[in-house]
């Protein structure tokens, strides 16, 4: 299947976003609220409804991006953000990405790629961060199977994949995960070598 742009503007026009749950998830909000430099360059891709851009910019957090390669999510969260910023909302193909970054939040991307992509991802982020950026996130713990999206993996993998790239700070279940995903994900934070 072609997860291209057509395919998730469909998505989002259809109403099929199941793994949206209207809200920052608290693993990822915990982890926001622990930042103190407002002024960090923070990239979220294939942000959909992006509710960690907007949890980030009513918490004064002013250098914030996000990218999808649908708009349908993007027009969301103009709607719904009213002091977004509008060039910071990017409608394009990720890896066609150029900008540097201090802070990478990841929230359901990588598990939306086709498996194929995953050593790309993984040399993009590295790519797209600065000097001891962070690439920080929630994966999901279930095993890799062909029907997706979301294609699971597991912490073994997952250190496999990252660790030529990155420093593994953390990866571990997370405890804090919303019921529906509880003992399902991973919490990372990974650091550019």
């Amino acid at each position: 299947m072609n997860f291209n742009a057509e395919y998730w503007q469909n998505r989002y026009l259809n109403n099929e976003t199941g793994w949206d749950v209207k809200e920052i998830t608290v693993p990822l909000k915990d982890y926001i609220d622990q930042l103190k430099d407002k002024n960090l360059s923070i990239l979220i891709p294939g942000a959909g409804n992006g509710y960690e851009y907007e949890y980030l910019i009513e918490n004064g957090f002013n250098n914030v991006t996000v990218i999808d390669i649908a708009e349908q999510p993007l027009t969301n969260i103009r709607n719904r953000v009213k002091n977004h910023v509008a060039e910071n909302l990017v409608c394009d193909d990720f890896f066609n990405h150029e900008k540097k970054y201090d802070l990478i939040i990841e929230q359901t991307f990588f598990c939306a790629l086709n498996p194929s992509l995953r050593d790309k991802y993984v040399e993009k982020m590295h790519e797209l961060l600065n000097p001891k950026g962070k690439l920080i996130g929630l994966l999901f713990q279930f095993p890799l199977t062909e029907e997706g999206p979301p294609f699971g993996g597991s912490e073994n993998e997952y250190v496999k994949l990252f660790s030529n790239n990155f420093k593994i700070r953390t990866l571990e279940t997370a405890y804090n995960s919303i019921k529906p995903r509880e003992g399902r994900e991973l919490f990372f934070i990974f650091e550019k070598k």
